[in-house]
This record gives C-alpha cells, structure tokens and sequence, in this order.
C-alpha cells in the first residue's frame, strides 16, 4: 500500500510531545552530562520490551579531549529517537542510526554530531539508539531492523507534532550502523514485530537512504568479523548469511540510495559498498556513491582535516537536494 502526503499527515500526527526529561525519569535513564537534544521518545510504549535479564545501560567516554567527545551507549535497554530541531525547520526529517559494531552504538561522532549539522541547515534530525543483537534479546538478528522500522514509523506519525513533512524522510547509517540502513533499505516491510500503535499503519520505507563506510554483507571473505558475529553467530549457515546481506536482496522498489567509503579502510572493507553497489544498479533504482583514497574507517565529521573525504556532508547534502528531500 501506498500512502500519499495528505494520508500520511492524517493518520494520528498528533501524538503528545514529551519532553526529554519526563521521559528519562520515568524510565529511570540519567541523561549524561553535556548531551542536549531537544527531546528523547522512546520507540516502544511503557512495559513492551522483554529486557534480558541483567542487562543495563552504560555509557563509556573513549576520549580524553574534553574538546572532542567521543562516547558509546553499551547495553541498550531503551531504544528511542533522540530529537535535534531546527530553528528555521525546511520539513525534512533525517534519522541516523551510529555505528558500533553492532557491539554498542556511538553517541557523538556519528550522532550527535551529524544531527545538529543537519539541524543547523533546517532539518528535524533523529539520533536512534537501537538495540544491539548480543545483547540476549529474542530474534537478537532482527531487533535493529525492527527498531529502524518502527523508527520510521514514529517519525511520520509525529510529523504534525514536530513540522516535518511524512514524505521526506530520509535515513542514514554509519558501518554497522550502515547495516541497520542497508537491511531497511531492502526489508524496509519484512514481519519482524508486531504491530503495537497506530504508528504500525504506516511505511516504514525511507524516502531516500545514505550508508557511510556500511556493513553490508555477510560474505566471510568481506564481512566485518565482529559485526557478522554479533549479529549472525560464530557459524551461520549460508541461506542465514544471504537473507542479512542487502546486497543480495536489492530489489526495484528500495528508495534512493547514497554510499560513501575510503578506499583504504581497513574495517569494513569498501567491496562491501561495491557489492551493493552493483546489485542496486542490476535492479535499476537510483545509488549515487562515492570512493575516496584516503579516509580509513569511521571518520565521521571530526577526523577528515586535510583529506578529500572532508567534503562528504556536502556530497550528502547535494545528493539529499537533488531527491527532493532538502
């Protein structure tokens, strides 16, 4: 099904805004000094979630330039959108899923950081904190898919709530963060949770999507080992490693796709990119990518001074323009 502006704009936009702080001490979540979004939604209503048993939330500084922050949320028990708003909004929205290796999920350079650049240019920007798949939840493989789902979902049900415009929603994601991307951008409507809200009426295809150095296959030979074991297990079969790697199931419908990768990251290696690539131009969609010399791995806003990649916002920028998104 197919929904257009005026469907989307109707189908429950109205939903309360609760404020960051509201939510954290309901929840029990002690916001960490110095973050300051403009507000925190949690993506699943109050008692929905089988938290595994043990397993809380922490939040590591792995910088020690107080200039320079640079943490990761470990253990996520509470996945939720974190809301920067623009002051002068143009009615896009952008929801950006970090990086971690699927082992955590980064606060800051691949964040926050993003997030008030987007805002500073009018666009309504989401930080999601996902769950992380060993981490012990049941169907551990798909909880980050389902929570970008759902995360999608959220955003347009809120469009009236927060001045965005439900058909210019684009997502974004950084190496494993890049995986949560990629599997939406291919199984953006696969059954992976039941629906809870109104919200669930919704698509959960973006209207455009960038992947930033992106995991993206499961390929032994160019997967990143820690990511596919986290993610899949120590030995999953073949048939299990295909239905996880986007790049084997590009289809005609996926939205717009946007890819950036340094030639000499030693990560996640930039085939992973190629591939995917490759099968979206076999299926005829639009992918708009870009290989740099020299970047390494996730570089982020803060470590390309000097080097070419340093203009990768501006690409992204341009490409989001030239969809309509900005």
């Amino acid at each position: 099904m197919t929904l257009g502006r005026r469907d989307l704009l109707a189908a429950g936009l109205a939903l309360p805004l609760a404020s960051a702080a509201a939510t954290e001490a309901k929840k029990g979540w002690t916001r960490p000094a110095g973050v300051a979004p403009d507000a925190s939604i949690p993506l699943w209503p109050d008692d929905h979630l089988r938290v595994p048993v043990g397993l809380a939330e922490r939040v590591v500084q792995r910088s020690d330039d107080p200039q320079a922050s640079d943490r990761m949320l470990e253990h996520i028990v509470r996945p939720r959108l974190d809301i920067f708003r623009p002051a002068n909004p143009n009615g896009a929205a952008m929801i950006l899923a970090p990086g971690g290796g699927y082992r955590y999920v980064v606060i800051d350079k691949e964040g926050y950081e993003l997030a008030r650049w987007l805002a500073a240019r009018g666009v309504t920007a989401y930080v999601l904190f996902y769950r992380l798949p060993g981490d012990g939840w049941a169907d551990g493989a798909d909880v980050p898919l389902a929570d970008a789902q759902r995360a999608v979902r959220l955003v347009r049900s809120r469009a009236g709530a927060d001045g965005i415009d439900p058909t210019r929603v684009a997502f974004g994601g950084f190496s494993a963060g890049g995986h949560v991307a990629t599997s939406l951008l291919t199984r953006f409507d696969a059954s992976v949770y039941e629906a809870v809200g109104a919200a669930d009426t919704l698509p959960a295809r973006p209207d455009a999507l960038a992947g930033i150095y992106p995991v993206v296959s499961m390929d032994p030979a160019i997967a990143h080992p820690g990511s596919r074991e986290k993610l899949l297990g120590a030995a999953p079969d073949a048939a299990r490693a295909a239905l996880y790697s986007p790049d084997r199931k590009a289809r005609p419908d996926q939205p717009p796709l946007f890819l950036l990768h340094a030639e000499d990251d030693d990560t996640v290696t930039a085939e992973n990119s190629v591939r995917l690539r490759a099968a979206t131009r076999a299926v005829g969609t639009p992918c708009e990518s870009h290989f740099f010399e020299h970047g390494k791995h996730g570089f982020g806003l803060m470590k390309t001074a000097g080097l070419p990649v340093a203009i990768w916002p501006d690409l992204l920028w341009n490409w989001l323009g030239s969809h309509g998104m900005v």
